[in-house]
């Protein structure tokens, strides 16, 4: 049985240009609802894990920009994914760049004076369950990287 400590995780960005492997623990899972979290995933809030253990760029390393005097947040300059917060105190990594997110459901929120007012009830909102709409989303020819490391990508030739 593996331990926490002894545990690989690994992702990346959604072209495949930027991928990383952490070795070890990962702190915990957090969303930030600061603005600048809100404009860098542009989204309802930022969701970050912290990294304790070891991180690895395994293919090319992201592009940074400086958010603030102490902040800069990491993304793929290929195709935009948001990737890091890089603070004085450590690293902090996207939750939904990982290939495996199944056990990094957000434990606390950040700057909860700073969330968007509806965001509490978003998820009381009717769901769209449409089975052709499903279907027809299977038809589409996706160039997004797998969740799982590959030896070589881009497949098909795509250029990066």
């Amino acid at each position: 049985m593996t331990t926490e400590q002894e545990k690989t995780r690994t992702g990346g960005c959604q072209c495949g240009a930027v991928r990383f492997r952490i070795h070890g623990a990962l702190g915990r899972p957090s969303i930030c609802h600061c603005r600048m979290c809100q404009k860098q995933f542009g989204g309802f809030f930022g969701p970050l894990v912290t990294v304790e253990g070891e991180a690895e760029w395994t293919r090319e390393e992201p592009s940074y920009f400086q958010s603030s005097v102490n902040i800069a947040r990491g993304f793929c300059k290929r195709c935009g994914t948001p990737l890091t917060y890089r603070h004085p105190g450590g690293l902090e990594i996207a939750i939904g760049a990982f290939d495996d997110r199944s056990d990094l459901a957000p434990q606390i929120q950040v700057n909860y004076g700073s969330r968007l007012p509806w965001v509490e009830t978003i998820f009381s909102a009717p769901v769209h369950d449409d089975p052709d709409y499903y279907s027809r989303q299977e038809t589409i020819i996706s160039f997004q990287h797998p969740d799982h490391e590959t030896e070589n990508w881009p497949a098909h030739g795509m250029k990066l």
